[in-house]
Parts: C-alpha cells; structure tokens; sequence
C-alpha cells in the first residue's frame, strides 16, 4: 500500500471532515444522512492520516508528487 496523496490533497480532507463532523454535531444535517456524513467524514480523516486513498488505485490516480 503505497501512499498516493499529495499534501494538498490531504489538507483538503481534514477540512472538508472538520466541516462535516461540525455540520453534524451542530445539528444542521439530523437523522440517517447525518449519520452517513458522519462516516464519510471519518473515512476522510483515516484517509488523509494514511495518506493512501483505495479509490484512486483502480483508476491508477495519484495526487503524491513523484520522487525523482
């Protein structure tokens, strides 16, 4: 499992799981798909602290910048 994230891309996670979990715990967003978001949110979040995303495998996508 080689990482394929980039910094920037990984910033963006965490921002956007900050958000969600806010949204959330707020109250904005209730019930079932708040629950979802939720969990979206800490995929993200374990996403960007591994810094490996399985969904860009398939796809042969990788946002990591190359080492040369």
């Amino acid at each position: 499992m080689q990482p394929n994230m980039g910094a920037a891309d990984r910033i963006i996670r965490v921002i956007l799981a900050l958000g969600m979990i806010a949204v959330y715990f707020l109250g904005v967003v209730p019930g079932w798909l708040g629950l979802i978001l939720l969990v979206l949110a800490l995929v993200f979040l374990a996403t960007a602290i591994v810094g490996y995303c399985p969904l860009y495998w398939p796809f042969g996508l990788s946002t990591r910048r190359s080492s040369s």
